[in-house]
């Protein structure tokens, strides 16, 4: 390919992710107050201490909390089918729960969890399991 047609498509690409970027009227200043942003989820901050108690907190719905199956930070799941989910990116946790919560993506035990939780829910119990320490590893180099 000319080294045009890459430029072009390199204009193409930064000129979208401006306008994203400026649509968002997102800057990244809360971050130092221990919120993270879930854009992508269209979710207010995320507060890592609200979610901290709510991961801990039982749940109306089933009477488990988010730590009784997926273990203390996330990362020792009750059964080897549950995810891991310390250290994973607030945005995929936020968009599951929201997939959840909506029906789109259904679960016995997620899909009742997720249909009380607010916006504000989401985005806090994203923030603190995003927070956690990682045991996640891609399969980059295996095969």
């Amino acid at each position: 390919m000319s080294t045009a047609v890459h430029a072009s498509r390199l204009a193409i690409a930064l000129t979208a992710l401006l306008a994203l970027a400026a649509c968002s009227g997102q800057d990244g200043s809360h971050a130092a107050e221990g919120g993270t942003r879930s854009s992508s989820a269209g979710l207010p901050d995320g507060r890592i201490a609200i979610g901290e108690q709510l991961a801990n907190a039982k749940g109306k719905a089933t009477g488990q909390s988010c730590i009784d199956c997926h273990g203390p930070d996330g990362n020792v799941p009750i059964d080897a089918t549950y995810p891991k989910l310390g250290g994973q990116y607030a945005d995929y946790l936020a968009r599951a729960l929201q997939d959840y919560r909506k029906g789109d993506r259904d679960h016995a035990l997620m899909t009742p969890q997720a249909t009380g939780l607010s916006d504000q829910d989401i985005a806090d119990l994203a923030a603190w399991f995003a927070s956690r320490p990682s045991q996640l590893r891609d399969l980059h180099g295996v095969y």
